[in-house]
């Protein structure tokens, strides 16, 4: 009998690895989302609302906010309200479009990270063509085409998926729906899919992340060439945490995209998936608020205005 004879229509699919009869993971995940909105939300607010931030520089990093909210938006109402059921499931086409969602965050977020690191580079290396470089107008339609860009990447990835055929009761070995789960479960012709997920890695993550790589190469070149131990440690301070922003999203992401071995264990995939898709949304605002001096003043002063911090403000 070919496999192809048992395929059968999928309406939902089950998750089996969400955890069972342990309620601290249903707070856990709370608290992770409802600090991932906070802290975000907190950098869009600061973003609008001071002068000084009104800038290329935090301009990129209030559209890293919203995909960091709409990365946790996509997947964890979904893990909560699984939490409160018999069995964890997901609809055929809820799994899909939370797919097309997630893919195209990821995408995105490649695509802004590297040209954060670009804004950078600009700023410290050139900083008398840094105004016509990063015009306002530059920056709105770099902006719009990472976002157009992680779309594109995710609608292709969906529509491949959309043709998988799923054999006997669709069990997907994971917390919520994504490309390397789905290719596992599926019982027909995954090439295409394979093939699409390494293009992208290659396209849509390595390219950025060599981007990134060169923009900084040259970042450091120029810092350590500056006569002025300030004006270093200033330069380093701006970019100290994108940097560390980067490196997390890109090694946990690659982690999650380019697994060692089909035969991995579940348990393993599903906590870097956690870590790339949950827990990285919640620290990004932790790190740019604590190592970005610009971040940590303007939110002294917006909780100064206030009256939070009483006679210390």
């Amino acid at each position: 009998m070919q496999p192809w004879e048992n395929q059968t229509h999928v309406t939902e699919f089950m998750l089996l690895s969400f955890p069972r009869g342990q309620p601290f993971i249903f707070v856990l995940f709370l608290a992770v989302y409802l600090a991932t909105l906070l802290g975000n939300s907190a950098i869009l607010a600061l973003v609008f609302l001071d002068p000084h931030l009104h800038s290329p520089m935090y301009f990129f990093l209030s559209h890293l906010s919203c995909l960091d909210i709409c990365y946790s938006s996509v997947t964890v109402p979904k893990i909560l309200a699984n939490a409160l059921c018999p069995q964890a499931t997901i609809s055929y086409g809820g799994c899909l479009a939370q797919m097309f969602f997630l893919m195209g965050c990821a995408g995105a977020e490649c695509a802004l990270l590297a040209v954060m690191a670009y804004d950078r580079y600009a700023a410290i290396c050139q900083p008398l063509r840094y105004p016509h470089a990063m015009s306002w107008g530059v920056c709105v339609a770099a902006a719009t085409g990472c976002w157009l860009w992680g779309m594109l990447d995710s609608a292709v990835h969906t529509l491949l998926a959309s043709r998988l055929s799923f054999c006997g009761a669709a069990r997907l070995q994971h917390i919520f729906c994504d490309v390397p789960p789905l290719l596992r479960a599926a019982c027909s012709n995954t090439r295409p899919s394979e093939m699409a997920l390494h293009a992208a890695s290659i396209f849509v993550g390595l390219s950025p992340f060599l981007l990134v790589v060169v923009s900084y190469l040259r970042i450091l070149a120029t810092i350590l060439r500056m006569p002025v131990a300030a004006g270093r440690s200033k330069a380093f301070s701006t970019c100290s945490a994108h940097l560390l922003v980067v490196v997390l999203y890109f090694v946990t992401a690659n982690l999650n995209y380019n697994q060692p071995s089909p035969g991995s264990s579940p348990a393993a995939d599903t906590l870097v998936s956690a870590l790339y898709c949950i827990v990285t949304p919640m620290l990004n605002p932790l790190i740019y608020s604590l190592r970005n001096q610009e971040v940590r003043g303007a939110l002294r002063k917006a909780v100064g205005r206030r009256g939070w911090l009483g006679g210390s403000a």
